[in-house]
């Protein structure tokens, strides 16, 4: 398993590959995007931010990479800060918040029309998305066999399913999550893990056939059919099954976890326009707009979906408002050393 390098190292890297190439300070008709890579890239330019650009007559320059990416390039040039708004997945937000990256949200009422969830303390970052984690199976294996469909995170510790499961691994914040909820079945939580690395090394670890975290690699293991049952995110579910494949999302009893779209004005910046994108990327259009063409729950209680559309996803206040949050200002100062001891026990 490769371990999340320290931020120090991602800082150095990051600034080696923006040094001499950062981009000149944001005029008022430019505003400096960093998000994800890959098909929500190319959702963002095709369907969300044309809309907006028309509407505030500004053009968006927009910086793909994953939230770790990000978060290290904003370390980097926080001296000299050369983003406006940036989009990372909960944990790696956080990680700005703490370090003084963000910069304070103005009130607007679209504010009011969020699920708690979306609301994070000290009001330097908004949820955007909701993304569940929960398990994914193959419903035709499932059928073949006779099986009932997995209903807790017990499931993950059944012999049946020797040599059967996939889950990622702890650097990856779907396997977080999965040891998180291992720990709750056993009376811990994020404060008490000890109960889930127990669970793992003792029940689940025997079940697993690998610990994964490409989405390519996970999405292949379960075309083969070597793996049948997993740990895994409803966007990503939702994508696979989209292909055809016969996959589904189960909520399990015991809660999904959150996994949260987090969006932060960059602090130094100070263009208006970040505090209107963050606005109108929460506007119930636009929530419709990214639930439908990639998963993402809508966080905004008017957003409206069908039941076909909302299949798979997070989506009303049964689902998006019950999602279990993870306490991410107690994880991130010791995930380092959840990683190593999962290198050791676990994986070892």
């Amino acid at each position: 398993m490769s371990i999340k390098p320290p931020i120090s190292l991602l800082v150095s890297a990051a600034f080696v590959s923006w040094a001499g190439a950062a981009p000149a300070l944001a005029q008022d008709n430019v505003l400096y995007v960093a998000a994800y890579g890959g098909s929500y890239e190319q959702l963002m330019r095709e369907q969300v931010f044309p809309d907006f650009e028309k509407e505030h007559g500004v053009r968006i320059e927009y910086t793909a990479g994953n939230s770790t990416d990000t978060l290290a390039r904003l370390v980097a040039t926080q001296s000299s800060p050369q983003i406006d708004v940036a989009i990372m997945d909960d944990g790696p937000a956080y990680q700005a918040i703490a370090l003084g990256l963000c910069s304070d949200i103005e009130p607007a009422p679209v504010y009011d029309e969020l699920y708690d969830m979306a609301k994070i303390s000290g009001d330097q970052a908004v949820g955007l998305g909701a993304v569940a984690t929960g398990l994914m199976y193959n419903t035709q294996y499932f059928e073949e066999q006779g099986w009932d469909a997995p209903t807790s995170w017990a499931d993950l510790k059944d012999p049946k399913y020797a040599g059967k499961l996939v889950v990622p691994p702890l650097s990856n914040t779907y396997g977080l999550h999965a040891l998180v909820m291992a720990a709750e079945l056993g009376g811990g939580d994020e404060r008490n893990i000890d109960p889930g690395f127990e669970a793992f090394v003792n029940e689940i670890d025997p079940n697993v056939l690998a610990y994964e975290a490409s989405p390519g690699q996970m999405t292949a293991l379960f075309q083969s059919n070597q793996a049948v049952l997993g740990v895994w995110g409803s966007a990503r579910i939702n994508s696979l099954a989209n292909t055809g494949f016969p996959v589904k999302m189960v909520y399990p009893k015991e809660g999904a976890v959150s996994l949260g779209i987090v969006g932060c004005p960059i602090a130094g910046r100070d263009n208006p326009l970040a505090q209107e994108l963050l606005q109108y990327l929460l506007s119930p259009e636009v929530q419709e707009r990214v639930a439908r063409g990639y998963g993402y729950g809508p966080v905004n209680k008017n957003a409206s979906l069908t039941e076909e559309e909302a299949e798979g996803i997070p989506y009303g206040p049964a689902q998006v408002g019950e999602l279990r949050v993870i306490d991410w200002d107690y994880v991130n100062p010791i995930r380092e050393e959840w990683n190593t001891r999962w290198t050791r026990e676990v994986e070892g």
